[in-house]
């Protein structure tokens, strides 16, 4: 029997937006595996039977040097699995810049990989409260929902903060590509089909709006109506794949949702946290009041390579004390913005205190057997995961409740990390009580 036809393939410009790709796709029908690195024959055979193919990246902390040597093979060995559509998945915040992961570049790279005139954009998530209108993107934060540029967390986000709600003035200092608008007062039209084929034509890019299940699912039709011949290429969040379940499910190419069975809880799980979030610092304080045991790490002599050893051992031994002590435990690096120390914003920093983090939660699971872990922190998780020698992931539990960052399953050649349950929390995602639910196993969803 052949193998099932891949409907898309993604490039996960961290490992917390790949997983959120991975949680929107397997949750909804599409079989999906999620590599950490391109796989050998032997690793990639035993997913023949996914529908969607995804790769977890680093470039949304990378310099756009980096992404032209590392972008382009990664999504060369994309295309050549043959999928409808290649995603470049980005966050639902679209946070970037020029020298900082910017997506102007990307676009850029992807098309001419692809060898395609005009690239589509979608950035809109309504299941995750991002939106985009006119243009222009918005997010919710604590109920309300604000322009991208006023909002509390993402204008003031200490790497690449938005100050540029309109997306395409925001692409405009980062790629001189030209960027029509599929705004919403067109997707109502009825002649939107021959007005895509036409912008497309027109422009090198094209952004759709997004602000409701009614333009996603238009946006989805007009992605795979589109598609060229061989696989196109796209940009954007989660908003992507959300888009295209209905279109794939009217045109009988997925089945119906699947179930998950119940992980149950675990006694105690570790956390390490390199997140300077508010979101995650208030996540950090209601574990603190509900049981976890929470250990400050200095970021700054984590990140520095004379000091960097000494303070991961430190951390590691009162990570170990609490873990002994029949504990939960949450490691950070910083609770909020505030916390984050600017001389701690480059490149060669971000990396280390990922990297040392990533091998604090490695000697962790080794020495106290633990089967369950979250790393916390869109860089923090695409450095920290290469310390566990982890090579694939799949879904073990979505948390519809907070999209975005669910439980997986781990696969690797060390037996000490395959089948490990872990969670990479992006700082924006999740409930106060996110830690407990992912010890809970879904139990608890406050």
């Amino acid at each position: 029997m052949s193998a099932p036809e891949t409907l898309i393939t993604y490039y996960g410009d961290d490992l917390t937006g790949s997983t959120d790709a991975l949680e929107a796709l397997s949750s909804r029908g599409v079989p999906t595996v999620l590599f950490t690195a391109i796989p050998d024959d032997e690793q990639l055979a035993r997913f023949a039977a996914c529908r969607a193919i995804g790769l977890a990246g680093t470039s949304r902390s990378e310099s756009p040097a980096w992404m032209r040597e590392h972008l382009t093979p990664a999504l060369t060995w994309l295309r050549e699995r043959h999928a409808g559509l290649c995603h470049y998945k980005t966050c639902s915040t679209f946070d970037s810049a020029p020298d900082t992961g910017s997506i102007g570049c990307a676009l850029e790279i992807g098309g001419k990989v692809f060898g395609q005139a005009c690239v589509p954009i979608v950035v809109g998530v309504p299941q995750m409260k991002r939106y985009t209108a006119f243009g222009h993107l918005f997010a919710a934060y604590r109920g309300d929902v604000y322009r991208i540029d006023r909002h509390p967390v993402m204008s003031r986000h200490p790497v690449t903060p938005m100050r540029e709600a309109d997306l395409r003035r925001h692409l405009a200092d980062q790629t001189k590509l030209d960027i029509g608008l599929v705004d919403l007062a067109s997707l109502a039209a009825e002649d939107i089909d021959q007005r895509v084929d036409d912008w497309q034509r027109c422009h090198q890019a094209l952004l759709y709006d997004v602000i409701d299940e009614a333009t996603q699912a238009s946006v989805g039709h007009q992605l795979w109506r589109t598609r060229q011949a061989g696989g196109s290429y796209v940009v954007g969040s989660s908003g992507v794949e959300y888009a295209l379940i209905p279109e794939w499910r009217s045109q009988g190419l997925i089945g119906p949702p699947p179930s998950f069975a119940d992980p149950g809880s675990v006694e105690r799980i570790a956390v390490v946290s390199g997140s300077c979030s508010e979101t995650t610092a208030r996540q950090i304080h209601w574990a603190k009041d509900h049981g976890f045991q929470t250990i400050a790490v200095d970021a700054a002599r984590l990140a520095d390579p004379a000091t960097g050893k000494a303070a991961r051992d430190e951390a590691l031994q009162r990570g170990l004390a609490a873990l002994k002590a029949g504990e939960s435990v949450i490691l950070h690096t910083a609770l909020g913005p505030d916390a984050a120390d600017p001389a701690l914003n480059t490149e060669q920093a971000r990396h280390g205190i990922g990297r040392r983090l990533g091998e604090i939660l490695r000697e962790l699971v080794i020495a106290e057997g633990l089967t369950r872990v979250v790393v916390a922190g869109g860089d923090t998780s695409s450095h920290a995961i290469e310390q566990l020698g982890i090579h694939a992931l799949t879904t073990r539990l979505p948390l519809p409740e907070t999209p975005g960052s669910p439980l997986c399953t781990a696969y690797s050649d060390d037996a000490r990390f395959d089948g490990l349950e872990i969670a990479f929390k992006g700082g924006q995602i999740g409930s106060d009580g996110y830690f407990s639910t992912i010890r809970d196993g879904g139990a608890h969803r406050p």
